[in-house]
C-alpha cells in the first residue's frame, strides 16, 4: 500500500479503534517538505498512549508498511510515528497543550517568526 490516502484511512482508523481522543488531521504539506500530513491524537494515561502508537504501528506493519522511526515510547507522554508522508504523533493533553502542534503546524510561512 502506497497509496497516501488509503494510508492516512488505515491510521485514522487504528486511532478510532483505540479510542484516541481529539483526533486532528493536519495538512502540512505547503509547510514542510518532511511529510505531507500530520495526524494528532490524545491518550488517556502513559499506558493509553503507547496501547495507541503500537496499534498504529502494527496496523501498517501488517499492510506491509514499516514505519521509518517510533520515538518516545519509554515515557509515552508524546509518541510520534515516522511514517514517510503521515508523521503521528499521540500525545498526553497537557503535552499536547504545551507544544499545541495544531497551532504551530497551521500557520502559513508568512505567519512565522524566525
Amino acid at each position: 500500500m502506497t497509496d497516501p490516502n488509503q494510508l492516512q484511512a488505515l491510521v485514522l482508523q487504528a486511532l478510532e479503534d483505540m479510542k484516541a481522543k481529539d483526533i486532528v488531521t493536519l495538512d502540512v504539506k505547503p509547510l514542510t517538505s518532511v511529510a505531507d500530513l500530520m495526524i494528532v491524537a490524545s491518550g488517556t494515561s502513559n499506558r493509553h498512549v503507547k496501547a495507541i502508537a503500537d496499534s498504529v504501528r502494527e496496523k501498517v506493519k501488517h499492510e506491509g508498511i514499516q514505519p521509518l522511526g517510533v520515538e518516545g515510547e519509554e515515557a509515552a507522554e508524546w509518541v510520534l510515528v515516522d511514517l514517510g508522508d503521515i508523521i503521528v504523533h499521540i500525545m498526553l493533553p497537557d503535552t499536547r497543550r504545551f507544544y499545541d502542534l495544531e497551532k504551530l503546524w497551521s500557520m502559513s510561512p508568512e505567519q512565522r517568526s524566525d
